[in-house]
């Protein structure tokens, strides 16, 4: 296949992908990046990203740049424009190379007639950047959120919502778990220092490690042996309320890509794991993480809504429920969540996190321990989910995560910590 596409197109490509056709980015950016070099993959991925992680303000200049926007097939030119800004903004990549090769992108995306007009509008930028920055940091759009999402923020955390937005706008760090059966966290951390790399621990969560700087999975020691596994530091706090013993029946539900499942395994080797995940798909990645890791499980595809149809009447020791959720708490990770969410979606996913939730509890053994968990920061989805679950369950208590009257934990993104993550332990009486 050949392999010199013109890069700055197909980010183009991809962020319209995004913006106009709902695609996720994680769906839509690898088809791309198998079109281009080995050593251009990371870069496709830091343009798209990063137009995505700052779209309002490159929209807000191209409308003072333009005096009509791009429109019909013409329209991704618009997002051409985009990818250009955003390299004159905030990357290293000389000017004039950013400018060349934004310019070279209408080529390939069959405009050339429109190459003029895509240097003269960065051009333009260039000469009265001070000015436009500065206009853009007085605008309401420079939080970079779209506005319903800033006043449910603003709603839920009165005192911490621009500090939640600005760890949003982050680039994410890059926790790893640490495989226990091979290594003790600090011996592992000593191999990884011996190789020329710097890590941090985490001080609740003891398996975890904060690369200094984010690195290529082959590059960490062990890492195809299942030495070490990529998970956010947030996600592998499950474990500490999830609590697994050898030769308990565990019930992992909404599994995908099967980083808890992996964890569970590695806290009691011994135990019987059922993992389920709605999307056939995303079950392949679960294969995939057990096979690296020499692990079993079962592996199964079922609707948390109807647990009858894929478990029969079984009941289990514990059951993690990753539930489906808004994925706000970690934008930084995956931007686009920014311009796919909708106001409405919060209430259709509370609603669907209630029944999967009151259709799982029949599942579990009296005495036994679910543990609620999203990686949302909104109450609606998170405390509200399960302050109206206690209500109506009376054989449901609430341990060790928050009160009565505050249920559950939450953890909410911060530049050196875990992302945003809710947690409440649950037990049947």
């Amino acid at each position: 296949m050949k392999k010199n596409t013109n890069l700055r197109s197909l980010a183009a490509q991809a962020i319209e992908q995004v913006v106009e056709k709902g695609q996720s980015l994680s769906n839509v950016l690898p088809h791309l990046q198998n079109k281009v070099a080995d050593k251009d993959r990371a870069l496709l991925q830091e343009l798209s990203f990063g137009v995505l992680r700052t779209l309002p303000q490159l929209e807000w200049l191209i409308k003072k740049l333009m005096e009509r926007p791009m429109t019909g097939k013409q329209r991704t030119v618009h997002f051409l424009l985009m990818v250009g800004l955003y390299q004159l903004l905030y990357t290293r990549i000389p000017a004039h190379a950013a400018l060349a090769e934004t310019v070279e992108g209408a080529v390939a995306i069959k405009r050339p007639q429109l190459k003029g007009l895509i240097n003269g509008v960065l051009r333009q930028f260039q000469r009265n950047q001070e000015a436009l920055l500065a206009e853009f940091a007085g605008t309401e759009m420079r939080f970079l959120h779209p506005s319903w999402l800033v006043k449910r923020i603003q709603k839920a955390y009165p005192q911490q919502w621009q500090a939640i937005l600005e760890a949003n706008n982050q680039r994410p760090p890059m926790w790893l778990r640490v495989n226990r059966n091979h290594h003790s966290r600090d011996a592992w951390l000593a191999l990884l220092e011996a190789s020329g790399m710097k890590g941090f621990t985490h001080q609740d969560y003891p398996d975890a490690v904060r690369l200094e700087t984010p690195t290529s999975v082959m590059a960490l020691p062990g890492f195809a042996e299942g030495w070490v596994t990529v998970q956010d530091a947030s996600a592998q706090g499950c474990m500490n309320y999830l609590t697994p013993k050898n030769g308990e029946e565990i019930l992992d539900l909404c599994a995908a890509p099967g980083g808890k499942t992996t964890h569970i395994l590695e806290v009691a080797p011994k135990v019987s794991v059922l993992a389920v995940d709605v999307d056939e798909q995303r079950l392949t990645r679960v294969y995939e993480n057990l096979k690296r890791l020499g692990m079993n499980a079962q592996v199964k595809q079922g609707d948390g809504r109807y647990p009858s149809q894929w478990c029969g009447e079984q009941q289990f020791d514990r059951i993690l429920l990753d539930a489906p959720c808004s994925a706000t708490g970690v934008i930084r990770r995956h931007p686009d969540i920014k311009w796919l969410r909708r106001d409405r979606d919060i209430a259709d996913l509370a609603q669907l996190q209630a029944e999967i939730l009151d259709a799982t509890w029949l599942h579990l053994k009296p005495g036994g321990t679910l543990v609620y968990a999203t990686c949302s920061i909104l109450p609606e989805e998170n405390s509200e989910q399960i302050a109206a679950f206690l209500k109506r369950t009376p054989d449901a208590t609430l341990c060790e995560t928050g009160t009565a009257e505050h249920p559950g934990q939450q953890n909410l993104p911060a530049a050196d910590e875990g992302d945003g993550f809710f947690y409440a332990k649950l037990i049947k009486q």
